[in-house]
């Protein structure tokens, strides 16, 4: 492929689509040989359909060929290579949720985000690999086995949206479709280099619904613009999700930059820490100056404490109530991940009171960041503490007590804000002193989709990261010569 084709975006891909220059054809071909490159490195996909891509890809040729700019007319997203999250439905390609016991399972019907994907144009080329069920922040199953880093294998992508992030950092395909339950995006994206969107709760409907309300679906691209467009394709009611609604008639993506420029002085809070573990104090300092750029657009920055209590008692008990609820016990508890099957078991021994107490306790923290928001327009700091740890494990090192399931309690500043539903988006922010990515965090009020995302446009256009991925590929390239 060639160097200025692999990591462009939807809109410089349109521009060769429209003008002859490239097919997507070409390019889907292109996409799937990479693909191929890196998966033994890697391992992101679980399925790859590579001969309905390619003949998917045919058809669009031929329909540009036809209709010429007409054949975009209502499908932004015509002829662009995009992938899955394995926790999302897709007709007639296999979806099994990172688990043994849904290894062969084919949906009949694509989710209500797939369906607008794939109305919109968009070519699904596979399937990215996930935890079993999304259960943790990692990418390792026993399936498939772990994804690995991009930019050290040896180490995690983060998850549970693993192969999502470590594919589109990789230059595999424009877009990747995630989920989000308590940071499953964002952490990736921070770990991988890239952006990941959680928008804000019920915009884009999750289908089947995730019945403890902490779920989102959202992109994982490389470029901000990319992420609002994938945003605004998916979005809109679905009545399979209770918690889905209507959204806004002016579209994310329309005049992105723009809208930025016009964005009055906003007033942002840096957080350095929501709790414990805090980041080590190089890298935050490295994820403070990313917010540069705003500073000198005239918004301004100002430090303020941590302002909620941890909330991980609450929210592990929601995550472990409703693992259980829809865990059934008997023969195949022996292929469920052993990780999983704990939180199920502790699940198993919560009363309806501790239950309505989490429920109570999350009401009060939603209660707190509405407060919150009156007084600042966003929130930022690091989207990860940690840096990212061996591949194989579900959580880092220092946080595996075996004598408590705090799984996921190493990620305080991803999980809050989905027990308060507010959009956030993680963006690069710089590299650590090991070379790897660092994410910043962007925080809106619910609904305030747009301004989160002009606001990381705004930082994307002073403090670039879109040359990393070029250095990524350089890498593939002397590892496949040696």
């Amino acid at each position: 492929m060639e160097p200025e084709t692999l990591h462009t975006s939807i809109a410089g891909l349109t521009a060769r689509y429209r003008d002859g220059s490239l097919l997507p054809s070409r390019h889907m071909a292109d996409t799937l040989d990479l693909l191929e490159r890196w998966e033994p490195r890697i391992g992101a996909f679980v399925t790859v359909a590579g001969e309905r891509a390619l003949s998917e890809a045919r058809s669009a040729d031929r329909l540009i060929a036809e209709r010429g700019p007409a054949a975009w007319q209502g499908r932004p997203l015509l002829g662009m290579p995009v992938s899955v999250k394995d926790l999302t439905a897709t007709e007639g390609i296999r979806t099994t949720r990172g688990s043994l016991a849904h290894r062969d399972h084919v949906p009949g019907r694509d989710a209500p985000a797939v369906a607008r994907l794939r109305a919109a144009g968009a070519i699904v080329i596979g399937k990215t690999n996930t935890t079993e069920g999304g259960w943790s922040a990692a990418g390792s199953n026993r399936l498939q086995g772990p994804t690995r880093n991009p930019w050290d294998p040896a180490l995690t992508s983060g998850g549970s949206s693993a192969g999502a992030a470590a594919s589109i950092a990789a230059g595999v395909g424009v877009a990747a479709t995630g989920t989000d339950g308590a940071g499953s995006i964002r952490i990736p994206a921070a770990f991988c280099g890239v952006v990941g969107f959680k928008p804000t709760r019920g915009r884009v409907p999750y289908v089947p619904h995730s019945p403890e309300g902490l779920s989102h679906l959202g992109p994982l691209t490389r470029t901000v613009a990319d992420a609002a467009l994938m945003v605004d394709v998916m979005s809109g009611y679905d009545p399979r999700d209770p918690l889905s609604h209507r959204v806004p008639a002016e579209p994310l993506a329309q005049d992105l930059a723009a809208f930025a420029d016009r964005l009055p002085p906003l007033r942002i809070g840096w957080i350095t820490s929501l709790g414990a573990p805090a980041p080590e104090p190089r890298s935050a300092r490295t994820v403070r100056r990313a917010l540069a750029g705003l500073e000198d657009r005239g918004h301004r920055v100002e430090e303020i404490e941590a302002p909620f209590e941890d909330p991980y008692p609450c929210l592990e008990t929601i995550l472990a109530a409703w693992e259980a609820a829809g865990h059934d016990p008997g023969p195949s508890d022996t292929l469920v991940d052993p990780g999983r099957l704990r939180v199920i078991e502790y699940g198993l021994t919560l009363g309806a009171a501790q239950l309505a107490r989490a429920y109570e306790q999350r009401s009060r923290l939603r209660t707190q960041a509405l407060a919150l928001m009156e007084r600042y327009d966003l929130l930022a700091m690091p989207t990860v503490a940690v840096a990212p740890f061996p591949a194989e494990l579900h959580a880092p090192a220092t946080r595996l007590d075996k004598g408590r399931l705090n799984w996921l309690a190493w990620a305080p500043e991803a999980y809050v804000f989905n027990l308060t539903g507010q959009p956030a988006v993680s963006i690069p922010a710089g590299l650590s002193e090991a070379g790897l990515p660092l994410g910043l965090q962007l925080v809106g009020a619910l609904d305030a989709d747009r301004r989160v995302l002009a606001a990381a446009h705004h930082c994307e256009q002073t403090n670039p990261w879109h040359h990393w991925y070029a250095e990524l590929a350089k890498r593939c390239q002397e590892e496949d010569e040696r």
